[in-house]
């Protein structure tokens, strides 16, 4: 894998999504959203990985507050070396390294997913994410012991027609896009 085209494409995917305005934007994330409620109602999941969304991510901070109060068990990362791992969601959150939000560490042991939902700048022909360059959800999903449900989301799909993963590279069960 060359590594100079999967940064390229990354540059490239990055600028795609800029160019959405906000009102865009809003629209394909509350298409996206309800498409993962479904996707959750379809797979069972009641202990779920999530994200907070930064800027060019789709907004599922309606799901995370709707799933709350369907009293699902609702984990976000927490940056820890060169990956995360799993904390309950809970407020205030913070912002941290890169722009990222995450409520304050915990002690507490996380139970096992059943699903996560993953942010991605794009896929390549494989399917497998391309991320913002850190790895740290390849590691995550490397170093856990089992395999949840995966499902991509992003607002507007970037593929790619080469591969530009690795082997450690994650690959989605699902992929959503508005």
């Amino acid at each position: 894998m060359n590594t100079n085209h999967k940064s390229d494409f990354r540059i490239s995917s990055i600028k795609r999504l800029k160019f959405y305005s906000s009102i865009q934007m809003y629209s394909k994330s509350k298409k996206i959203v309800e498409k993962l409620k479904n996707i959750i109602r379809k797979e069972g999941a009641n202990n779920i990985l999530l994200f907070i969304p930064l800027e060019l991510e789709v907004n599922i901070k309606p799901l995370i507050l709707e799933l709350r109060r369907a009293k699902k068990d609702i984990y976000v990362p927490f940056m820890q070396d060169d990956s995360f791992k799993m904390v309950k969601y809970r407020l205030p959150l913070e912002k941290k390294k890169f722009g990222i939000y995450e409520p304050k560490n915990s002690f507490l042991k996380a139970k096992k997913i059943d699903l996560a939902i993953v942010p991605i700048v794009g896929v390549d022909c494989l399917n497998k994410r391309i991320g913002f360059g850190k790895g740290m959800y390849d590691r995550f999903f490397y170093r856990l012991k089992y395999k949840p449900t995966i499902v991509f989301t992003q607002l507007v799909l970037c593929k790619s027609k080469k591969i530009l993963s690795d082997n450690y590279d994650i690959e989605a069960d699902y992929i959503i896009t508005g």
